[in-house]
């Protein structure tokens, strides 16, 4: 490593969405930032096939969606309850998300890491690949950099921000890391199936560069989580996200559980065909706001997933927009901080107050229950069966018997189905509360 690469004003650890972002409003700032990526280029180690919502772009990079190398523009979102042999779906598609400033585009992630992070290359960020941080440089208490594996590579700055992915190890080194348990995680896993381009179109009822994103309850048999099916231009990524305790207590494979999904007679005529591209599996923090690693120390900051960003909440599965914020937000910390000459974690208290202020920690506190409802054995299995009852039954026509009606209906499936009217009672309040 040349001698000129070995003191920064900030070293940021991780060229992801919120590791990027950082080193880009740093630079353009006037810092002098190292970007530091595991890989021999940003997003080599990342396999993703989901939806990127844009809006936060909007201030750092301007008509971002010229040059974003998406895949597809979302037009058509879905939201599917799932039993074993039925599904409901609530579809919904609108024209307005396909043209400028669109609502959310379908990207894989090697392409649209390495756009982000050559963004904050041309603002004169340092990137530097192929390299790991493998600790923190301390003085007493104080973070004062990164010793990386390459000989003689400690990289020395006032300020190292950690974006290094979730289950973070810098924010573990620093004491940061307070809820490692497993039920605070879940395991994405996914395929990449090829499929020719006409077909993804015919299939999913899309024209030119539409795309749809269809979230799913249910489907994952045993195990409590969900699955998701998108569309990318000439692929589709189909997977499920499982709770890793239930997982590995119930002693079968991820791809067993893909597989079971894709069987699902309202999955397979999708999936059909499709040539394996990619398998890949990552882990998820899915415990929310309680579950949230300190952020803050004397010399560090943590965003990203390695801050347990990421809105796991029944309706939304969202993670690369709270990268982002999160990464300008520290920056900005950042930035405040280097100016005054006080890193320390008083002198970066700003970043909490930021994020505070923001959509990032609102919506998490907002919806800080929604992991433990939407993970609840009634969710994931009484009522979707309930549900898809109720509708079956209101339209079977078993003529000469009158028709019953929704409520009627209703009664009759759930004392069937065992559901508790004390306990959906809880569960609608709880959901008010959280989603209302």
């Amino acid at each position: 490593m040349p001698e000129t690469f070995q003191d920064f004003d900030a070293v940021v650890v991780g060229a992801g969405p919120a590791g990027s972002t950082a080193a880009l409003v740093l630079a353009r700032a006037g810092r002098r930032v190292a970007l530091l990526e595991r890989g021999p280029y940003p997003g080599s180690k990342n396999m993703y096939g989901g939806v990127v919502y844009g809006r936060v772009l909007d201030g750092l990079l301007p008509a971002w969606w010229d040059e974003v190398p998406a895949q597809r523009w979302v037009t058509r979102r879905s939201t599917m309850v799932l039993t074993p042999t039925q599904a409901l779906s609530v579809d919904f598609r609108t024209q307005a998300w396909g043209s400028p400033p669109y609502n959310g585009c379908t990207t894989l992630r090697p392409d649209f890491d390495r756009w982000l992070a050559g963004k904050a290359e041309e603002a004169g960020a340092v990137l530097i690949t192929s390299t790991t941080a493998t600790g923190l440089l301390r003085q007493g208490t104080r973070t004062v950099g990164v010793r990386t594996d390459r000989p003689q590579g400690d990289l020395r700055a006032p300020v190292v921000v950690a974006c290094d992915g979730v289950n973070s190890f810098l924010a573990k080194e620093a004491g940061l890391y307070h809820h490692p348990e497993p039920e605070h995680f879940t395991l994405g896993v996914k395929e990449v199936l090829g499929l020719p381009r006409h077909e993804v179109e015919k299939r999913f009822a899309l024209q030119g560069d539409e795309g749809m994103d269809i979230e799913i309850l249910g489907g994952t048999g045993p195990v409590p989580g969900g699955g998701f099916l998108y569309t990318n231009l000439d692929s589709i990524a189909v997977g499920v996200v499982l709770h890793l305790p239930a997982l590995a207590a119930s002693r079968r494979r991820p791809e067993d559980l893909i597989a079971d999904l894709k069987a699902h007679p309202a999955i397979a005529p999708l999936v059909a065909g499709g040539d394996l591209k990619e398998f890949s599996a990552h882990l998820i923090p899915e415990g929310g706001y309680e579950a949230m690693p300190g952020v803050v120390a004397d010399g560090l900051l943590v965003a990203g997933d390695a801050a347990g960003l990421c809105l796991a909440a029944g309706l939304w599965l969202e993670g690369v927009n709270f990268a982002i914020a999160s990464g300008q937000a520290a920056a900005e910390a950042a930035i405040e901080a280097l100016r005054s000459g006080d890193s320390s974690a008083a002198g970066l208290a700003g970043y909490r107050r930021r994020l505070e202020a923001s959509f990032v920690l609102q919506d998490h506190k907002k919806l800080r229950r929604a992991p433990g409802l939407v993970l609840s054995e009634r969710v994931q299995h009484q009522y979707p069966k309930a549900l898809c009852d109720v509708v079956e039954a209101l339209f079977t026509v078993d003529n000469p018997a009158p028709k019953r009606g929704a409520l009627r209906a209703a009664r009759a499936v759930g004392k069937n189905d065992g559901v508790r009217l004390r306990d959906l009672a809880r569960d609608l309040y709880t959901m008010a509360r959280t989603f209302g």
